[in-house]
């Protein structure tokens, strides 16, 4: 059993001496807190850029010419490139324009990475409400204006929870794919569960075990999050019967 010796042995160098396993826990709790944070900056990113894209598409032919579709008009060009911008390329590289370029100044790695992710997460959710917003029908506008709500009104309270509800378990998934996005945070040096592999890594000159134990929480984590998406699917199926 000189293998499993072996293994015991890496295990406790990794892991156990000098505590080094509170690297992962710290990792952890950065991963955590980090996505939990960058996805509500996204979904408020999101909202905002799908309502302006949807509000662009539905009403912009029956507007008359103005200030106000000179304005819609401009803020959706703004939101194209954005979108443009964002979605054509890497997380990795955005992040590491923000940190070294753009928020040079910070010396607050959570709250830049929480932009970073924030921003990126943005595009991809603008794009997720707003098919939803273009899935509910025509007829609940028109049912908000018959109730004497203005389009804003209209959006708050009638169409954004509907369509909320239509891709609230897309949402749920863009949260665990933005999970797994977090792991090049320590790009610019912040300590997620990736980097703290590598701290541990640099002590013990040893790379399976630290990056198998990261791996491996990861998997659980996707593994955990994805049954909680999975359990919300079937409530949102059992409540429209």
């Amino acid at each position: 059993m000189e293998w499993f010796e072996a293994i015991q042995a890496q295990f406790y160098d990794n892991f156990i001496e000098d505590n080094r396993w509170r690297y992962l826990a710290d990792g952890l709790v950065t991963t955590l807190e980090l996505t939990f944070c960058a996805v509500l900056i996204g979904i408020a990113i999101g909202v905002l850029v799908a309502m302006i894209r949807s509000t662009h598409d539905k009403n912009v032919k029956e507007m008359r010419p103005g200030f106000g579709k000179v304005i819609l008009q401009f803020f959706n060009l703004l939101s194209k490139i954005y979108l443009t911008v964002i979605r054509g390329t890497p997380v990795v590289v955005q992040l590491m324009i923000i940190y070294y370029v753009i928020l040079a100044s910070s010396k607050n790695k959570l709250m830049v990475g929480m932009i970073a992710f924030g921003i990126n997460s943005g595009a991809y959710v603008a794009e997720i409400v707003r098919s939803g917003i273009m899935s509910v029908d025509n007829g609940q506008f028109e049912a908000g204006r018959s109730l004497g709500f203005n389009y804003v009104q209209t959006m708050r309270y009638i169409i954004i929870p509907q369509a909320f509800k239509t891709v609230l378990p897309t949402l749920a998934n863009e949260f665990i794919v933005l999970l797994k996005e977090t792991s090049v945070a320590g790009y610019i040096a912040m300590q997620d569960l990736t980097k703290a592999s590598d701290i541990i890594t640099g002590i013990t000159y040893n790379r399976f075990m630290p990056l198998f134990a990261v791996a491996l929480i990861y998997l659980v984590l996707v593994m955990f999050f994805t049954f909680l998406v999975n359990k919300l699917e079937r409530r949102l199926r059992n409540s429209e019967r």
